[in-house]
């Protein structure tokens, strides 16, 4: 039975919550803030320009109507003299033609000549340039104080000429459209508040969720996963990481206490068997020391192969070896390893055979790539049981495949997965010699050189494919046949 261990959660680790006090201390809320000042900074920029564009035209407008009047004005004194500008001031100002212009003509000592405004306004200086000033309007009878807008003309001899306008209504829409942007202003940032308050909160639900689901996993859950939406946005992508990292730990945490376990149960019975032929040959020191000591150094060999294919398994999942990868010739890989195997397989009745395709290359590691292939033909005699084991190596585009077939059972296709696991083997008696480290230090060696494995029927019998990229070929081949024959007819024809 398999017991899950649930480790506790970190004493310094609390609930996450966005209460009101925490929420101004997370960094979404600074951003939101930051959020909020960039939106207030450009509505009031907006305000301020459509303030300018509506009030100030309206203005400007004003200054260029009196500068038109003035200058029609000056035009009739050069032409006609005093009395003539007296004149059209009159004309100008008689009766009532609801243009809003104001005008005034006095003498040095100040009193009105012509115009519509009975006296110099209280409290202008007599000078040149540009006044604001009020004058008294009636208005349904009664009688009103209106701002105006104006300029004096100094004629020579001490006359003045007062030109303005009632500037009423342009103080109404004024005043109108400051409250209309004042009002439009705080509807806007209220907004942006609201947006800004959202948007920190929507964060901090989607960071929630990573925390809970981190919190979760530190209680021993290694099975939780972060939620998605389904908006393919950065948090969903974030998600889509994290989950696959709790995945790969999940994977290896499963594998390790597979280890663990199939260690305990596969190295039991030789350490047990050790130490009986130990205490055997401390009982009976003259009988049986001999036979019992080379038992002890049998168990022990057993014992290292053991430890020494899981240390290289580690190694090559590390990728500890990666640096000591070179230009590798698969045919000569393949050549050496059937040679090696050449008298196993004759002294069991197979018949090794190699086809290989020459100028094949890969970047590997001579050394685990010749152990990997000596698992794989190791394998086929040990299951094979008899007939025909066929290497095979070619380049098929810009992939090397490196092949080993032979003519056994084979493996049912549901349990092609699980024989690269550790210590699994399909035997049931557990009989043939072996540790259940081979397939697992391929697959190991193979994943090293971002290749790829595949099982598959070789009707009958098994075909184990190596797939590995392919370096670009050192000289071009008039032909690429592929060398085939048994081994040992190559060691006859004088290769």
């Amino acid at each position: 039975m398999r017991v899950r261990t649930f480790l506790p959660a970190s004493p310094t680790a609390r609930p996450y919550s966005a209460g009101p006090r925490r929420l101004v201390r997370t960094h979404a809320f600074r951003l939101a803030a930051l959020y909020f000042l960039v939106f207030a900074a450009s509505v009031l920029g907006v305000l301020l320009f459509v303030y300018w564009m509506s009030v100030g035209f309206v203005e400007r407008q004003t200054k260029a109507t009196i500068k038109a009047e003035i200058t029609g004005l000056a035009e009739q004194y050069e032409e006609r003299g005093l009395s003539g500008l007296v004149q059209t001031v009159a004309a100008r100002s008689a009766g009532n033609r609801g243009d809003a212009n104001l005008y005034l003509v006095t003498d040095p000592k100040g009193r009105p000549l012509a115009g519509n405004i009975a006296a110099w306004p209280q409290g202008v200086p007599a000078r040149a340039g540009w006044l604001s000033f009020s004058i008294a309007a009636k208005v349904k009878g009664r009688t009103l104080i209106h701002p105006a807008r104006g300029a004096i003309f100094l004629v020579p001899g001490g006359y003045r000429l007062l030109v303005g306008r009632d500037v009423s209504d342009a103080a109404a829409f004024g005043h109108h459209v400051t409250w209309t942007l004042l009002w439009a202003g705080l509807v806007a940032l209220f907004v942006g508040l609201l947006g800004g308050a959202a948007m920190s909160r929507n964060l901090l639900r989607r960071v929630e969720e990573v925390n809970r689901t981190s919190e979760r996993v530190m209680a021993g859950n290694l099975s939780h996963r972060v939620p998605q939406r389904g908006t393919n946005d950065e948090f969903d992508q974030l998600a889509v990481n994290l989950n696959r990292m709790l995945e790969q730990i999940e994977r290896l945490m499963t594998a390790m206490r597979e280890v663990t376990d199939n260690v305990a149960h596969d190295l039991k019975t030789p350490l047990s068997r050790l130490r009986a032929r130990l205490e055997l040959a401390l009982i009976e020191p003259e009988e049986g020391e001999g036979e019992a000591i080379r038992s002890a150094i049998e168990e022990a060999d057993r014992l290292l192969a053991t430890f020494n294919a899981l240390l290289g398994i580690a190694e090559a999942e590390s990728g500890a070896r990666r640096g000591e990868s070179g230009r590798l010739d698969l045919c000569a890989v393949a050549q050496a390893a059937a040679e090696l195997y050449e008298p196993v397989a004759e002294d069991k009745g197979f018949l090794l055979s190699l086809a290989a395709e020459p100028g094949v290359a890969i970047k590997g590691d001579r050394h685990l790539l010749s152990q990997a292939l000596a698992n794989l033909i190791d394998n086929a005699l040990k299951y094979a049981g008899g007939g025909e084991i066929a290497i095979r190596v070619e380049r098929l585009g810009d992939r090397a495949h490196l092949e080993v077939a032979d003519r056994g059972p084979g493996i049912p296709e549901s349990e092609r997965e699980i024989v690269f696991d550790r210590f699994v083997r399909l035997e049931p008696s557990r009989s043939t010699p072996g540790n259940g480290l081979g397939l697992s230090l391929v697959r190991a060696v193979v994943r090293l050189h971002e290749g790829r494995i595949e099982l598959a029927d070789n009707a009958p019998g098994l075909v184990v494919r190596l797939d590995f990229p392919a370096l670009p070929l050192a000289f071009e081949l008039p032909t690429r046949p592929l060398l085939g024959f048994p081994v040992g007819a190559q060691r006859a024809a004088g290769r």
